[in-house]
């Protein structure tokens, strides 16, 4: 995971500047379980700040530098924040705590990075030791029906354009993808142009791999590390989880 966010980092908070459709949940979250939030693979911070500039204290672990560093610069920006944000670099595989936290996050597609069976074992046995007895955990992940009905193209879609913060250049990104059916792994190269201000283009591939989830097998994996799923929705304003929904949002307690 590492190796692929040091390629992408210095263009991940242009890219997902419009993503700010899951923070009013995460909001609801918040209110509903107060402070002590775990949020993990926070990178940048865009969940983690968006909790702290609300009022909570809100606890991140990461283990890249380069999406760490862009944290920092923002904190520096914004230095009140940090009375109510702590972080830590680690890999929360490796990472020893004795804290208890009343709300962990696995935010947008977080957990498709643990793409090893006996790795989300390993780490959703970790949360749970970390789970306060009250607490909850919240996993955002795409629902896998609609992208395992779809056909392959292997074609190169463009996804978007955005301009980049250091540089000004515009930025096109596309991406070339193969989902693999039988081990759930989407194999995906994301293209960064860059086109400078004489029209010159420079590249940067960034290949990824992300694992899809379907909800029994999640289920069973939360019943082996200690949880059950009390709720499930399709969508970040609480909808139902349908066959045909964009999203699977998973809430889960301590058995």
């Amino acid at each position: 995971m590492s190796a692929f966010y040091r390629a992408v980092a210095r263009y991940y908070d242009a890219e997902n500047a419009d993503k700010t459709d899951d923070l009013a949940m995460y909001s609801r979250l918040a209110a509903e379980y107060s402070s002590e939030i775990l949020d993990v693979g926070c990178g940048t911070g865009r969940v983690l700040i968006h909790l702290a500039r609300a009022g909570y204290h809100v606890h991140g672990i990461d283990n890249d530098s380069a999406m760490l560093e862009r944290l920092e610069k923002k904190l520096d920006r914004q230095p009140l924040l940090r009375e109510r944000i702590s972080v830590t670099k680690a890999d929360v595989l490796r990472y020893e705590s004795e804290r208890k936290f009343k709300l962990i996050l696995l935010t947008y597609n977080l957990l498709m990075h643990f793409r090893e069976q006996e790795r989300q074992i390993m780490l959703l046995q970790r949360l749970r030791r970390w789970l306060a007895a009250d607490g909850a955990l919240v996993i955002d992940l795409p629902n896998a029906g609609p992208a395992f009905a779809s056909e392959d193209t292997e074609s190169l879609t463009l996804e978007r354009s955005f301009l980049d913060e250091e540089s000004g250049h515009m930025i096109m990104l596309q991406s070339v993808s193969v989902l693999d059916r039988a081990e759930q792994v989407l194999h995906i190269d994301w293209i960064y142009d860059e086109i400078d201000g004489d029209g010159m283009v420079k590249r940067r591939l960034a290949p990824h791999q992300l694992r899809y989830f379907f909800l029994p097998e999640l289920r069973l994996l939360l019943a082996r590390c200690g949880f059950r799923i009390d709720g499930v929705f399709g969508d970040t304003e609480g909808g139902d989880y349908l066959a045909d929904s964009e999203r699977m949002i998973v809430y889960a307690k301590g058995t």
